[in-house]
């Protein structure tokens, strides 16, 4: 980590943490946010359900939710941005704490509750979008929506000219019920609607979906099952947690998701199973703890295609993505592996 991105993390941390994510995300778009270098290899060059990336290392959802900082993330060296969630309405969110930074623990707690500025903003934002980069919006439903399975499929059509994939994030902890859409009848008519919005666009663009990291065997076996059927084209594996073992810190009982290192072995093992359950018919991607190129490495060995950051950089910052980056490619060329996808699932077993 360079002097100036240290201080600039260390200024950050003395705020509290949803202004200093806002602080952070303007300091992007004004350029006074050191770019990382750029980590080029033919060696992490990825195919993810036909999107070809540069490496596999993603920004996940979350960082950059209402799409204002596209132009300088898509400089940042990942090989896909993904922003969001969008709601069909604006609207506000939880109310206020909805952030707590765990630093023993390198992790976070965050309840927002999809707080973004709607799909029509949104939209206006991605049609300004830089054409290099890859770029998908995570899919969400309103609060007080009388119909949530029609708010995805209503994002998608309002945004997806713009797209380059979507993902229908049915895991997240922090809208109440919205877990409940997991369930295999309720995903699979969500699903339909979201294939058949997909069907309107201009072009079509790869969907994944988002699952949450607490599915029991029964449940992750039944959500693989709908994945398979519905058309769909990946899986995101997983949003945050709502265990809370072995945690340090006055916010630890916090109620809303956790994300960052705690969640890493439990996110891996449901990657392996859904991996195993799947056996390769869909491409994964792995989030959930990865704050180093030996994690992102495992989180591949247990069967993602691709990977994706967000707590991490909260702590080490947008360097991290180079560092990732040049990392895995040390990594895959001393273990023989000529591309990353000859790695993908080759140490599943151990989380089995």
């Amino acid at each position: 980590m360079s002097r100036v991105e240290a201080l600039g993390l260390s200024l950050l941390h003395r705020l509290e943490p949803e202004r200093a994510h806002a602080l952070a995300l303007r300091a992007l778009k004004t350029g006074l946010a050191p770019m990382p270098p750029q980590i080029l290899s033919d060696r992490l060059k990825v195919d993810l359900a036909g999107l070809a990336l540069a490496n596999p290392v993603g920004l996940a959802a979350g960082f950059d939710k209402n799409a204002t900082a596209l132009q300088p993330l898509a400089r940042a060296g990942f090989g896909f941005l993904e922003v969001g969630a969008a709601t069909p309405r604006p609207q506000p969110g939880n109310p206020r704490p909805r952030l707590f930074r765990l630093p023993r623990d390198g992790a976070v707690i965050n309840r927002f509750g999809f707080n973004n500025d709607g799909a029509e903003a949104i939209a206006a934002r991605l049609h300004q979008r830089p054409r290099n980069a890859v770029i998908g919006l995570n899919l969400g439903a309103n609060k007080d929506s009388t119909d949530r399975a029609a708010d995805f499929a209503a994002v998608l059509r309002r945004c997806g000219a713009d797209l380059d994939f979507a993902t229908v994030n049915v895991s997240s902890p922090n809208t109440e019920k919205l877990r409940d859409l997991q369930g295999p009848q309720a995903l699979a008519a969500l699903l339909e609607g979201v294939i058949a919005a997909r069907a309107d666009l201009p072009r079509p663009i790869p969907i994944f979906l988002k699952i949450a990291p607490d599915l029991d065997a029964p449940a992750l076996e039944a959500v693989a099952g709908v994945a398979l059927r519905s058309g769909i084209d990946g899986v995101i594996a997983t949003n945050t947690t709502l265990a809370r073992e072995g945690l340090h810190g006055p916010h630890a009982a916090e109620a809303g998701g956790l994300s960052g290192r705690p969640l890493f072995d439990r996110s891996t093992r449901v990657l392996a199973q859904l991996s195993h359950l799947l056996e390769g018919a869909l491409p994964l991607v792995g989030v959930g703890g990865i704050d180093s190129a030996e994690a992102a490495y495992a989180k591949i060995h247990a069967g993602a295609t691709a990977v994706q950051l967000y707590t991490a950089l909260s702590y080490q910052g947008l360097g991290l993505v180079a560092r990732i980056n040049r990392g895995l490619d040390a990594l895959l060329a001393r273990d023989g592996f000529a591309t990353v996808a000859d790695a993908v699932g080759t140490g599943r077993d151990a989380w089995l």
